[in-house]
């Protein structure tokens, strides 16, 4: 594969509607404004896309279901899939396709076609960040996680979310596609988003689950709001503090993909808290 080949993070969340796509949308926006990358962020919940949605857009031109002939035909390429992603004015560098909106077609993606997009996403892009169904029953979610340089279970405090679930999408289901549990990045959803009242803390998930990898991110209720009058562009480009709020799945998955010394060499404002972050874990 020729080096200018992007790479490719999948996002899949242990247990529906918890906030994965809020979690993978910030990390890519975040990404693609501090290191001036190309970021594409592909939506790949085949029966529950809210993407445009959270982007306040109710009828996208292009969503996925509308390119399934050059998924199905083979001929989809890098270019191609640039120029039918969106680029929010808001967020500079972003480059999103909107997911399937005929959910009665969810079932008929097939493997090949799911590899034709993240092979020319890899083309079109520097990074790809793919959000995926929490269950693994879809060529979407399969492919994704299969083929990704970088996975991250989105998870919460309580109890139900990752007990059970983590265990089966990591020990097991990842186990038969040749993946270990220690290969996945568990993201931990602060108890108060979306759900009030405690529950468990980190060093109780990361007995219970044996990830040995783990972020917390901690976001405001208030996040909620925005994702439901469609101004998720308008509230992470508003304020560098909220787009920041990312930075725990961020720092980790930009030393994993040995983007952190290029920022470096660019004199990006991160470096300084990047070394001092990579000096305390070693």
């Amino acid at each position: 594969m020729s080096a200018a080949i992007g790479k490719l993070v999948a996002f899949g969340g242990s247990t529906p509607n918890i906030g994965t796509s809020l979690a993978a949308f910030g990390t890519a926006y975040r990404i693609a404004s501090s290191t001036g990358k190309k970021v594409g962020f592909l939506c790949l919940n085949l029966k529950s896309a809210k993407t445009h949605l959270y982007l306040g857009i109710d009828k996208p031109e292009v969503t996925l279901d509308g390119i399934r002939p050059e998924l199905k035909a083979g001929t989809l390429t890098g270019e191609k899939l640039k120029q039918y992603s969106f680029s929010p004015s808001r967020l500079d560098g972003l480059h999103v396709l909107f997911g399937n909106l005929a959910r009665d077609q969810a079932e008929y993606y097939e493997p090949e076609q799911m590899t034709s997009l993240l092979r020319a996403a890899r083309e079109a892009f520097d990074l790809t960040i793919a959000d995926v169904s929490a269950y693994w029953d879809n060529a979407a979610t399969v492919c994704a996680m299969r083929e990704a340089d970088h996975r991250c279970l989105v998870t919460t405090g309580s109890f139900t979310h990752f007990q059970e679930d983590v265990h089966r999408w990591t020990g097991q289901v990842g186990a038969q596609f040749g993946m270990e549990r220690q290969q996945f990045q568990l993201v931990l959803l602060n108890g108060k988003y979306p759900y009030s009242g405690g529950g468990f803390g980190m060093k109780e998930i990361r007995k219970e689950t044996g990830v040995v990898s783990l972020s917390e991110l901690r976001l405001k209720e208030s996040v909620h709001l925005q994702l439901d009058s469609g101004r998720l562009d308008e509230w992470l480009a508003s304020d560098e503090r909220n787009a920041a709020a990312f930075d725990p799945v961020v720092d980790p998955l930009l030393r994993t993909l040995n983007w952190a010394e290029r920022l470096q060499k660019a004199g990006n404002p991160w470096r300084r808290r990047l070394m001092m972050h990579r000096s305390r874990r070693q």
